[in-house]
């Protein structure tokens, strides 16, 4: 029977998981601690371990991995720049490359049309029965340019969505999909060029060494003044410090995000009842126009259906057919 280490357990995790399981019979321990190097040991005696996206696989957690004999380290999301894939030794990796491209799209959505016309400020003005319309001034979507970094499957979706409020979309990718372009009606430019003509930047990459920090202080200040900025990719998309410069003088009109550079000691867990702060999280949770959700994009109940399916082939593939689609090399 093959033993599996299930760190960063979420009570939703275990219900789905368990209900794959029973095609699978997997013998599946549960922790609710991340995978780091402190807690690494837990892994000894498993021949799987089963991580999440602030799970942190460095080389010297790697080097536990493999002193314990695990085989296989499978992820139950898409991105994989938790790992530390040249240092891997004996251990293979799979992921799930795409649970629902909808949900996310859907989300940075909600986070833009959120911020535009300001629903969550008017929500809570009409809890204490005020009705002005005083400070929710938005504009039309309609005719805006639409900058979207990363043309992959949750960026093709989301400028399908733009299409549809009738924006012109602009677009910039290492590897440029021609194809898509033509079909939905988008156009490459340079990554200057995009911030420098949007009205709205979506960042819709994974991180990897030419993604990290891509919006920095040099992007943000070739930004159109009064720019929206979302981000439903990864957290170190975007300096933190050079954000915050630059909504502190005025120069952005509004940010969405659903990821923080260094959420991975406060998102997906409940912090209300405890003291540990992030001075630069909490000043941007402090700002009126920035709105910031706890990595909840990918959470619909197709999402997270297709991740527990996924995740439980992707091992059945490795360790009976000895290949998986999903495995990363």
């Amino acid at each position: 029977m093959i033993k599996i280490a299930f760190f960063d357990t979420k009570d939703y995790d275990k219900t789905l998981f368990n209900k794959y399981n029973k095609d699978y019979n997997y013998d599946i321990t549960y922790f609710e601690s991340k995978l780091n190097s402190e807690t690494v040991p837990l892994a000894k005696g498993f021949d799987v371990i089963c991580i999440f996206v602030n799970d942190k696989v460095d080389k010297g957690t790697l080097d536990k991995l493999n002193e314990y004999g695990i085989k296989l380290i499978a992820l139950r999301c898409a991105g994989f720049n938790n790992v530390d894939l040249d240092n891997l030794g004996n251990i293979r990796v799979v992921r799930v490359p795409q649970y629902s491209p909808y949900a996310v799209a859907e989300h940075a959505t909600a986070l833009l049309l959120n911020i535009n016309r300001k629903i969550y400020k008017s929500y809570q003005r009409v809890k204490k029965y005020n009705f002005s319309l005083d400070g929710l001034l938005g504009f039309d979507l309609h005719g805006k340019t639409v900058g979207v970094i990363g043309t992959g499957k949750i960026g093709k979706v989301f400028m399908q969505i733009m299409k549809g409020f009738g924006t012109n979309i602009i677009a910039y990718d290492i590897f440029k999909d021609e194809k898509a372009a033509s079909e939905i009606g988008f156009e490459y430019v340079s990554l200057n060029e995009l911030c420098e003509k949007s009205d709205i930047i979506s960042l819709h990459c994974p991180s990897t060494p030419e993604t990290q920090n891509i919006i920095n202080k040099n992007s943000l200040s070739k930004m159109k003044d009064g720019v929206i900025i979302i981000n439903c990719g990864r957290g170190d998309l975007i300096k933190t410090d050079d954000l915050i410069d630059y909504l502190s003088i005025g120069k952005i009109g509004g940010v969405g995000l659903d990821v923080y550079e260094n959420e991975g000691d406060y998102f997906l867990k409940d912090m209300s009842n405890s003291y540990i702060r992030d001075k630069n999280l909490s000043l941007l949770i402090s700002m009126p126009n920035v709105l910031i959700t706890s990595h909840q994009a990918f959470f619909t109940s197709e999402a997270l259906n297709k991740i527990a399916s996924d995740t439980c082939q992707n091992i059945n593939d490795i360790f009976n057919n000895g290949t998986c689609i999903n495995e990363i090399k």
